[in-house]
């Protein structure tokens, strides 16, 4: 079935508006016969007459009168979806996919997305917490613009990751058990730990700190939730490894927050589609940006 075209529908408004065919011709910027071809083919679409002629007054008809109702709001609606659009591609609004993992969405993360509100209140991040792993498979397949990883990465093709922030991890451990200055994989592993489960990069990394001495620690819970985890060791059920942001706030006073000997640090990366960005992606790439640091 044919449709009816926009075009149709705004030389039948501009008539009705403007009384005429001719002053509709002007406005349009059309000629009277186009104009006149215009109103024909929409009576051959609906099947009956749009508009009455009567002694150099043009009117709609009934038809015309329903017809008219139902174009001026078409016509609005295609104005706004293209203002809506351009809006986009000029960086004033949009929707962005960010996908990032529960500790960078604690801490990090709001930090940028409370700058980019100042700066670009139009724009709309849509945040999804992902493994690493996770985040650069939709990546790869379109579902996502940003992630938020760990590094190192294997490379995807078409894809673009970036070295963004490296922060140190921490031994965050029950203030009761009165720890060390530095706490060594030793002392860590004769105590009961709670870690992130080994989908993570942090459990990967946390695990060969261990393996370097010679430790293969079990621990008593695994989670990937960070938050969750510190309201552990503030009851005192175990000690747990991880990354301390600067701008994070102090932990619960239960807690004892220490530096590992040897240090271990957590990488992190921004990653996207490889390729022109469009405006709105690359505004939430800067407010992340500003947050960097070696």
């Amino acid at each position: 079935m044919r449709e009816i075209s926009l075009d149709r529908l705004r030389t039948l408004v501009t008539i009705a508006d403007l009384g005429s065919f001719a002053a509709a011709a002007r406005a349009l910027n059309l000629a009277p016969p186009t104009v006149s071809l215009h109103i024909a083919d929409l009576e051959e679409r609906v099947g009956a007459p749009v508009l009455t002629r009567t002694r150099g007054q043009v009117t709609p008809t009934a038809v015309g009168e329903t017809l008219l109702e139902r174009a001026r709001r078409l016509l609005a609606e295609a104005e706004q979806a293209l203002d809506d659009v351009q809006r986009q591609v000029q960086g004033l609004a949009g929707r962005v996919r960010l996908g990032a993992s529960t500790g960078a969405i604690a801490h990090l993360l709001p930090q940028a997305l409370e700058n980019l509100n100042r700066d670009h209140p139009g724009i709309d991040v849509h945040v999804t917490v992902l493994t690493s792993r996770e985040s650069l498979a939709r990546l790869a397949h379109g579902t996502l613009d940003i992630a938020l990883v760990a590094l190192p990465l294997p490379t995807e093709p078409g894809l673009t990751v970036l070295p963004w922030r490296r922060d140190p991890v921490m031994a965050f451990i029950p203030a009761a058990w009165q720890p060390p200055a530095r706490v060594s994989p030793a002392w860590l592993e004769a105590r009961p730990l709670i870690l992130n489960d080994n989908s993570t990069r942090l459990s990967q990394i946390s695990t060969e700190w261990f393996a370097a001495a010679g430790l293969h620690p079990r621990a008593r819970i695994q989670l990937n939730y960070n938050d969750a985890i510190k309201s552990l060791v503030a009851a005192g059920y175990g000690a747990t490894l991880l990354p301390q942001e600067a701008s994070a706030p102090p932990p619960d006073p239960r807690i004892a927050m220490r530096p590992l000997r040897p240090p271990l640090w957590r990488p992190l990366g921004i990653a996207h589609r490889a390729g022109a960005l469009e405006r709105a992606t690359q505004h939430v790439l800067d407010a992340l940006q500003a947050l960097k640091r070696r």
